[in-house]
């Protein structure tokens, strides 16, 4: 379905869930920024909020997210007494009132607490910001997940799941330190459509190691059979000099970038062919999910969690490296979990590092998103767009995209290429010494 060109993906790119990305991201000289962008949202705005759980009962070797062990009790409950102190701290902030129109959890993994512990945090949600009638969404690690955990989600309401399911290949989840047999996940699924949790995604990788062509339609086609609303296909980003737990992964055993490709192609055709569109370069949804239905309507964004529907120009993260989306910065909360606590029982904001979004950012940011979420762009806005253009000669000669004035066009065999077309339009690539994932 896809042609093979290999200089075209030779440069690692960022995955763009930000722009500016957090490779720009500098140390804050004081917590006063974060509280002056919280006084600035408007009364009336809408927003989201993340709620990071930087714990799993368990850690897979392949994880780059910020994560330790839950297994000492007193530093999780701290680590929730803290969160639950940041929540009332920017709830203070907030001059007027505002609609909160989603709220997610992630991690790491929230079903790592206990789910009383979810509760608590839920009900600091919601008395802070008036959250009461929320989309509420969690992610969730069929492991650890319990008929009790199932029960919490239904009185909760919650109504949005995502599985961390990978691969259902046992050699290739013995290699990546993930094992969970497949009808742990079948009995998850079934727990969660049981108390009407309305929508469920999987998180499926490609080019993991031990994974072949063969394992990854198996796993496919197990995955379809259970007709998640949504399933995230991501590559596998192989980072040992930057990610330490990934040095237990056998680096002789993963695929070279001609079986990524391979993989990904084949992902993308068998999610398609089993009824799923596709959004995106990895993202899938059913004809009538929320999220197809705004990919259609080209309303699709992007931000940490990767492709939305979510059309809240406000995103406050919370918790240990929660990053938060304001129009004109992007800030991230103090990384080690004993720092942040530190901070918010001092009273302080955590936020660590940011950036400041400028007027040209915003351009090239809307650029970058137009190319990723709808494969088109009007570059007329740049003041060096007809240099810029000279880049995309290479895609144009191999029928990837058309250009029509300053009208970009990518054409649907464009998909494997989206990010480094997207990287054109970044004038901050590549600072020295930063290191990306594969563009595939």
């Amino acid at each position: 379905m896809w042609s093979y060109y290999p200089e075209l993906l030779e440069r690692p790119v960022p995955r763009y869930t930000s722009f500016p990305t957090a490779a720009e991201f500098r140390p804050l000289e004081h917590d006063r920024v974060t509280a002056a962008a919280l006084a600035a949202i408007p009364s009336g705005a809408q927003i989201s909020l993340y709620v990071h759980i930087p714990y799993c009962n368990e850690i897979c070797y392949y994880c780059a997210c910020n994560t330790g062990r839950a297994n000492k009790k007193k530093r999780l409950q701290s680590y929730i007494e803290a969160l639950i102190r940041e929540i009332e701290l920017v709830g203070e902030r907030i001059a007027g009132p505002i609609n909160v129109s989603r709220i997610a959890f992630g991690g790491g993994s929230p079903s790592a607490i206990d789910p009383e512990d979810f509760v608590r945090i839920l009900d600091q949600l919601r008395a802070s910001f008036d959250a009461k009638f929320s989309q509420i969404s969690v992610e969730l690690d069929p492991r650890d997940f319990t008929a009790d955990w199932a029960e919490t989600l239904s009185e909760s309401g919650v109504t949005h799941a995502s599985m961390g399911v990978q691969t259902f290949a046992p050699q290739v989840q013995q290699a990546i330190g993930r094992v969970q047999p497949a009808k742990l996940i079948a009995t998850a699924m079934q727990q969660l459509r049981d108390k009407n949790v309305s929508s469920i995604n999987f998180d499926m990788m490609y080019g993991l190691p031990a994974q072949t062509l063969s394992d990854l339609r198996d796993s496919l086609d197990q995955a379809i059979a259970l007709q998640p609303d949504r399933i995230a296909l991501f590559g596998y980003a192989h980072l040992p000099d930057r990610i330490p737990r990934q040095r237990r992964i056998d680096s002789t055993i993963m695929a070279n970038q001609i079986q990524r490709f391979e993989m990904a192609a084949l992902g993308y055709e068998h999610l398609v062919d089993a009824g799923y569109q596709a959004i995106g370069f990895d993202h899938f949804a059913l004809p009538d999910d929320p999220m197809a239905q705004a990919a259609r309507a080209g309303t699709i964004s992007r931000n940490f969690q990767g492709f939305t529907d979510d059309p809240a120009p406000y995103l406050i993260g919370l918790g240990a490296s929660a990053i938060s989306i304001f129009p004109d910065h992007i800030l991230q909360n103090e990384k080690n979990v004993g720092k942040y606590r530190d901070a918010v029982f001092a009273g302080k904001h955590p936020a660590q590092l940011g950036v400041q979004v400028s007027e040209e950012d915003r351009l090239h940011r809307q650029i970058i998103e137009d190319v990723l979420c709808r494969g088109r762009a009007n570059i007329g806005t740049l003041s060096d767009a007809s240099r810029l253009t000279g880049y995309l000669e290479s895609f144009e000669k191999r029928k990837l995209l058309t250009i029509e004035d300053t009208e970009i066009l990518c054409s649907d065999n464009a998909a494997p290429y989206l990010r480094t077309i997207a990287a054109i339009f970044d004038p901050y690539r590549i600072a020295a010494g930063t290191k990306f994932s594969s563009a595939i």
